[in-house]
């Protein structure tokens, strides 16, 4: 049988579960939700990149995407701090929706498929 690494477990999620080279993160929100759209992303790529450097791998390797936004006119705030941090022609498979999420001051939550 593969060997199932999960980072971080607690009694509802995981930080991230690596899989025959894949790992799968948890939905990562900011930190910091005083922050506006933009820094909160900053804040969740933040994270994000500890994540992928803890599993041996970077956002060079990233397959697919899910975002979901409080309010989808923050997409362009999103999406000027990703296009910054992803390397030129790297971009992953990805969907962007508005959602209601857990806490009304999460504005941008992440969540990401990568391999080795």
């Amino acid at each position: 049988m593969s060997k199932i690494l999960r980072t971080e477990p607690n009694a509802i999620l995981s930080k991230a579960v690596e899989y025959h080279g894949f790992v799968f993160t948890q939905g990562v929100v900011a930190k910091d939700l005083s922050l506006d759209a933009e820094g909160q992303t900053k804040d969740i790529l933040i994270q994000i990149d500890a994540i992928l450097e803890e599993h041996g791998t970077d956002n060079t390797r990233i397959l697919q995407a899910q975002i979901w936004v409080k309010d989808i006119a923050d997409r362009e705030a999103l999406n000027r701090v990703w296009s910054k941090w992803l390397p030129e022609g790297m971009a992953p498979a990805r969907a962007c929706v508005q959602a209601t999420l857990a806490d009304p001051r999460v504005l941008v939550e992440i969540m990401l498929i990568t391999t080795k």
